[in-house]
């Protein structure tokens, strides 16, 4: 299974405010999880060599593993699910994919935030189309275990749950010093002085929380949404006031409807149109960005990266 989407394909689901989830088991005839497949660039069959770097039972990462050349981390996900970052030397070994002697590990490749990954899975199984409408978002998310890990949910064809992961969640729990990196840059950033407010929509609550701690740090006012639906429902509410409204920084991938709606709605609206919009997405891919910029989409940046928010909210909102 390579190459799982192609830009035509990118271009009409979302045109249509739709996804493709690749769905997958961490154990035999267990839960159905899923992730977009526009973050994985292929799922392989591995039974090469996998370098150790850690000895640790606590370890996240198994090794390093070299796909075409290209010698990437291996993390294995059943373990991270089992990780609990009030204790980080809880042993996971217990936790790991087990497969059968001789059988091949199964790999997700994939690509976001500008970093390439190796996902161990027990199997891949089928890959589902949705609207982002029957995306649900997940209820009773927390600071820890298992819920911490999912950001939304839908139904497989037979109607059996689909738990969607939050893959962005896991990469900053098994590299946190990207976390560390964000903090260094947070000292970077200045005060902006305007009395106009940031919209902000996202699923990921790891990643409204770094928002929201940039924002404040700017020294803006801010309301945070967990999904595109959310923000548009408050855009058009009728007691809102869009004159105070100085910039709306979106995702892509959320219930209900996606940053791309977001972008379109926002822009077709005579009302809102000359409201900037700036998509903060971990998507990697310049099909994605020339998507939201053919949608009128003002700015396209890494996500949750201080320097470049704080430089996109300062061409916006100072004009």
């Amino acid at each position: 299974m390579s190459n799982l989407s192609n830009v035509d394909q990118i271009t009409n689901l979302h045109k249509n405010n739709e996804l493709q989830l690749l769905c997958f088991r961490l154990e035999k005839d267990k839960d159905l999880y899923a992730v977009n497949v526009f973050k994985i660039r292929e799922v392989v069959k591995y039974r090469g060599e996998i370098t150790v770097v850690s000895h640790e039972g606590s370890s996240l990462v198994d090794g390093l593993i070299t796909i075409r050349e290209l010698t990437i981390p291996l993390i294995d996900l059943r373990k991270w699910f089992y990780y609990n970052v009030a204790d980080k030397t809880k042993n996971l070994d217990p936790y790991a994919i087990v497969r059968a002697p001789g059988d091949d590990e199964v790999i997700m490749i994939c690509e976001f935030s500008k970093w390439t990954v190796g996902v161990k899975i027990y199997e891949a199984d089928r890959i589902l189309n949705k609207k982002w409408t029957e995306i649900e978002q997940s209820a009773g998310i927390g600071n820890s275990g298992l819920n911490s890990k999912l950001v939304s949910r839908t139904r497989y064809f037979d109607g059996r749950l689909v738990q969607v992961v939050d893959i962005e969640k896991m990469l900053v729990d098994v590299f946190p010093w990207i976390e560390d990196e964000k903090n260094d840059e947070m000292n970077k950033i200045k005060q902006i002085m305007t009395d106009k407010e940031v919209l902000l929509a996202d699923d990921s609550p790891s990643v409204i929380k770094t928002m929201k701690n940039i924002l404040k740090k700017i020294g803006l006012e801010h309301k945070a949404f967990v999904n595109g639906q959310k923000l548009l429902d408050y855009v058009f509410a009728n007691g809102t006031d869009i004159s105070k409204i100085g910039i709306i920084i979106t995702d892509l991938e959320m219930p209900e409807a996606s940053g791309f709606e977001v972008i379109k709605q926002i822009k077709a609206n005579p009302l809102t149109s000359k409201i900037p919009v700036v998509v903060n997405s971990s998507m990697s891919g310049s099909s994605n960005e020339d998507m939201a910029r053919s949608l009128n989409a003002d700015e396209f940046i890494s996500k949750s990266n201080p320097i470049e928010v704080e430089d996109a909210l300062r061409r916006f909102m100072l004009k």
